[in-house]
């Protein structure tokens, strides 16, 4: 009976045995160890989304807002070019690419060498105007004001580019003949005689007479006027030539007002260079009163002009006028570069 007994218990032992082999050797062999995966994304920040786990993510940041100093008045939206309009007859040209960008006027020369001037619908006399601005190297431009539709004008010089100058007090073409016949400059563009006004792409001739006003006019009085009349008129035509050839690969770096382009260290007396912040948004703010106009220029806070005029030399005796900016052409432009303008707003005066 006992050996009955222990044949049975071994029995058991030899079937249970058996069958947990058979059991291990059914199980899936285990998969071999697998290198983590890279997830760049994972390295910048950013997360894979799972639909219904995670929060929907947005990229887009809030709409610009139009900030202006207390107790000016917006006169750009922010949006679009709503009250303002694009001179028909300029002769910097007809068709400049004035866009809003992210907040901001954004401009430059269309077609190639094609300037213009952007005007506003209403016209002002006594005033105190702020903007941002922030042009790219080489690229010219100026504020208009007490302008005719064609941009006969007071103007305060907006030239960030060799043998240029910021917050100057000059006229642009006050009495002149450019824009009178647009017809007739197209007619003369590619074939200017000396001294021969030819519109946008006349050359360094053109230029230095487009600028300069009236011959023989003289520049606005006061400190700025004498700068703009060093800046701007100097030797003429060669000068601007000798400006504009002292490039890279030509001799050295653009200089402007003794200070060569990549520099940061001023190294000009003119207050402008003082003031003003390269590649950067700067404030600029310009004040203007009187029949005969006392104009006060700020960049960045810093007074760089403070002037009256001799007498007023606007056109036609004028003493209220659109307020306009400009995208010079010609030669006075640097390829794919722009001017940008935001926070644009006035206050007027009495």
């Amino acid at each position: 009976m006992r050996a009955r007994w222990c044949l049975g218990i071994g029995l058991a032992v030899l079937v249970l045995g058996s069958m947990v082999m058979l059991t291990a050797q059914q199980q899936a062999p285990a998969a071999p160890a697998q290198a983590p995966v890279f997830q760049f994304d994972t390295l910048a920040g950013e997360k894979n989304f799972v639909v219904g786990v995670q929060s929907v993510f947005t990229w887009f940041p809030d709409a610009p807002v139009v900030k202006v100093p207390d107790g000016f008045t917006p006169i750009f939206n922010g949006q679009n070019l709503t009250g303002w309009h694009v001179s028909a007859d300029n002769h910097h040209g007809v068709t400049p690419d004035f866009r809003v960008i992210h907040g901001a006027i954004v401009g430059t020369q269309s077609p190639w060498g094609d300037g213009g001037i952007l005007l506003t619908d209403k016209s002002y006399r006594n005033f105190e105007f702020y903007m941002e601005v922030r042009p790219d190297y080489g690229c010219d431009s100026g504020f208009f004001f007490r302008s005719t539709q064609t941009g006969h004008a007071y103007q305060i010089t907006m030239d960030y580019l060799p043998g240029g100058s910021m917050g100057s007090f000059i006229t642009e073409n006050i009495g002149g003949v450019y824009g009178e016949n647009r017809a007739a400059i197209l007619a003369t563009r590619g074939t200017p005689a000396a001294g021969q006004a030819t519109g946008a792409r006349g050359g360094a001739g053109q230029a230095a007479g487009a600028r300069a006003g009236a011959a023989g006019q003289p520049a606005a009085g006061g400190a700025g006027a004498g700068q703009a009349a060093g800046a701007r008129a100097g030797a003429g035509a060669g000068q601007a030539a000798g400006a504009r050839a002292a490039g890279p690969g030509r001799g050295g770096p653009p200089v402007v007002a003794g200070i060569p382009l990549g520099q940061t260290t001023p190294q000009g007396e003119a207050p402008w260079m003082k003031a003003w912040k390269r590649e950067a948004w700067n404030a600029v703010r310009i004040r203007v009163e009187g029949d005969i106009p006392h104009v006060t220029v700020w960049i960045n806070d810093q007074v760089v002009t403070d002037s009256t005029d001799k007498s007023n030399r606007a056109e036609g005796g004028m003493v209220s006028g659109p307020i306009a900016i400009q995208v010079h052409g010609g030669t006075r432009w640097v390829q794919a570069g722009f001017w940008r303008w935001r926070n644009i707003g006035i206050r007027e005066l009495p």
